[in-house]
């Protein structure tokens, strides 16, 4: 009931190796870590690209080199759609990605997929994986152990901290989530906020229908399922896990706990 592979379907997913179909969904957390400090990044040392500092100018990551915009024509469509557009003497430069001036990274261990976009005002500090085609919008804050599938986005002022997005999941705007997984194509809605931490500080639990299971994780904010929703304004109690397809309302505070596939929490 609890195992990941009744949550999602990673046949897709760049990164299906962190998950173990028959443990619980949450193990996927507790492997995150560690599987983030093994990934090979790329190195992104360049003047152009300094460490901790807004950037003055816009970039291009291209086959692994940072490039200046200059001479080179930008076209800003859908990223999630791949109509971000890049070319030079009008050849389009094939899975080129696009830095926005004014955004901050931190560190070292960053890698920004191909085709993606990231805009001004957004600070993402290392180890952060960005899926292809995903769209990391103004003034986002990813604050490390975050890592996206393709065609994701993290959007304006949403905070992400030790994360998971699988493919096409979306946090658009003004959301929260720590210690939190989305996915295949789940969306939250404007204002979503996922808590992480109960006031007594304690192990969280999960409330199922076979009684409470232990977690073993303090930090733990919630798990949506493939196509799972929650609509504007919506809340996540600490240790919150929706099925597949669930919906969480507008304005509306779900409890901790397993809501079953095609649940609808008013």
């Amino acid at each position: 009931m609890l195992t990941t592979k009744s949550f999602f379907d990673l046949s897709e997913f760049p990164h299906a190796t962190l998950f173990d179909h028959d443990k619980p969904v949450w193990e996927a957390l507790n492997s995150l870590k560690t599987y983030m400090d093994e990934h090979s990044y790329p190195d992104l040392d360049s003047e152009l690209l300094q460490d901790g500092i807004p950037l003055p100018h816009s970039i291009i990551i291209y086959q692994g080199q940072i490039f200046s915009t200059a001479k080179h024509i930008i076209e800003y469509g859908d990223t999630t759609k791949g109509r971000l557009k890049v070319k030079k003497d009008n050849e389009e430069l094939e899975g080129a990605s696009v830095i926005m001036a004014g955004a901050i990274l931190i560190g070292n261990k960053i890698d920004i997929g191909k085709s993606a976009l990231v805009e001004g005002g957004a600070l993402i500090k290392s180890p952060t994986i960005i899926g292809e085609f995903t769209e990391v919008r103004q003034g986002a804050y990813i604050r490390g152990y975050c890592l996206t599938g393709k065609r994701c986005v993290v959007g304006h002022t949403t905070e992400v901290k030790h994360s998971i997005f699988l493919n096409d999941a979306k946090a658009g705007h003004f959301a929260y989530l720590g210690d939190s997984i989305l996915g295949q194509d789940a969306n939250l809605g404007a204002g979503t906020k996922f808590a992480n931490l109960k006031f007594l500080g304690d192990n969280i639990s999960i409330r199922t229908e076979n009684g409470m299971v232990d977690t073993g994780r303090r930090k733990f904010g919630a798990i949506l399922g493939d196509d799972a929703q929650t609509g504007c304004n919506s809340v996540t109690n600490p240790g919150t896990i929706i099925g597949k397809g669930g919906i969480l309302m507008p304005n509306t505070t779900a409890p901790s706990g397993y809501h079953q596939p095609g649940s609808i929490i008013r």
